[in-house]
């Protein structure tokens, strides 16, 4: 996968297949610490203790079409090499977290991507699915939720280019 918002995009279908009707999706640039986070946060199955200590194996997937799971052991791979980390937590009936760290100036760090364009594949992919994305760098913050936008009867009479000029609304400086 060339950039992180592809990795976040596999993640979150993942969660998607894991019956998840909720995903909050949150991303810190903290530049003065030198760090980028990534969390994705579900409400679906979960994981029970065994699966979750083969979820990273590349070999490992729950999934019928497929016999190998990358996107989990990509994520972790970038990571690494960004100089941090990939961690997973996960509870049967709970749902699931998965938080990657990296060093944000690192040369390997893969960049960032066009985290409107997924979110908005995201939205207009899984319209019945409630998707919260945040994103915080230099202390700028921007935040959506589908359901606000639900509960204001907009989503449903948007266009795609009304919905990415929203996006961009919410996320002026940092999308």
């Amino acid at each position: 996968m060339d950039d992180l918002s592809l990795h976040i995009l596999d993640v979150v279908e993942n969660s998607i297949e894991a019956g998840a009707r909720n995903i909050e999706i949150e991303i810190v640039e903290d530049l003065k610490a030198d760090r980028l986070t990534i969390v994705i946060s579900d409400d679906g199955r979960g994981m029970d203790e065994a699966t979750l200590k083969k979820v990273l194996d590349p070999f490992y997937t729950t999934r019928k079409v497929r016999r190998v799971g990358l996107g989990l052991s990509f994520l972790q791979q970038a990571a690494q090499l960004a100089n941090g980390d990939l961690s997973i937590h996960s509870q049967v009936g709970q749902g699931t977290t998965v938080r990657a760290t990296f060093q944000h100036s690192h040369i390997d760090r893969k960049p960032r991507g066009d985290m409107a364009k997924t979110l908005m594949t995201m939205i207009i992919s899984h319209p019945d699915i409630r998707f919260r994305y945040a994103h915080q760098k230099n202390g700028q913050k921007g935040e959506i939720d589908t359901r606000d936008l639900e509960k204001a009867g907009e989503l449903s009479s948007m266009s795609v280019i009304e919905l990415m000029n929203l996006i961009k609304r919410h996320f002026p400086a940092i999308t």
